[in-house]
């Protein structure tokens, strides 16, 4: 191979690796068979400078981003401050096709949550999907101040990429449900300070 061949071929490799889809911030899609995420929900924002309370109307929404199959969402849960549930959302599962949203409102006047609730969302599909996008929209208005922001879901559990367990739609999940409900009933036996 001659010199010039050499340096046409560094070249091409340079301009892959420049043009590669990680430098332009794609990221291929992030696939999963179902997943429990954890959205955080500021019914209350303290305001300065005496904190006092803002109640905010926060909005939970749920969005399947798969072009093709469907997700169930087998859960749904609102935790308040100190992680006790507030109240469930789903008394049956779910299902969202493709790019379909669900949300829930929860008016400025559901205060219990407090400042650190949390929505708890529990999905699952039948193969590996695009993750969906779980987030809370907070929206506040009192004496001509006005707030609005939005809080992207944390990931909090994922099922097995074999599937998931019989609790929630496959054979083959790690027990995260018992393990979720030990550590619950374990809190709530916890001495409040």
């Amino acid at each position: 191979m001659d010199h010039s061949a050499v340096v046409r071929a560094r070249r091409l490799v340079i301009l892959a690796v420049t043009l590669s889809p990680c430098c332009f911030g794609f990221e291929g899609p992030n696939l999963s068979r179902g997943q429990t995420v954890c959205v955080s929900v500021y019914s209350n924002i303290l305001t300065a400078p005496r904190s006092i309370a803002f109640a905010s109307g926060s909005t939970p929404i749920i969005r399947n981003t798969d072009t093709s199959y469907p997700l169930k969402v087998t859960a749904a849960r609102f935790d308040d401050t100190e992680g006790k549930l507030v109240r469930p959302f789903l008394e049956a599962p779910l299902i969202l096709q493709p790019f379909e949203t669900k949300y829930i409102h929860l008016p400025s006047t559901e205060a219990s949550g407090g400042l650190g609730a949390n929505f708890i969302v529990r999905w699952s599909a039948d193969r590996q999907i695009n993750m969906p996008i779980a987030e809370c929209l907070m929206i506040g208005r009192r004496s001509g101040q006005g707030i609005f922001f939005i809080s992207s879901g944390k990931v909090i559990q994922g099922h097995g990429p074999q599937g998931t367990c019989s609790h929630c739609c496959g054979p083959t999940c790690s027990g995260w449900h018992s393990d979720l409900a030990q550590a619950s009933a374990d809190r709530s036996k916890e001495p409040r300070e």
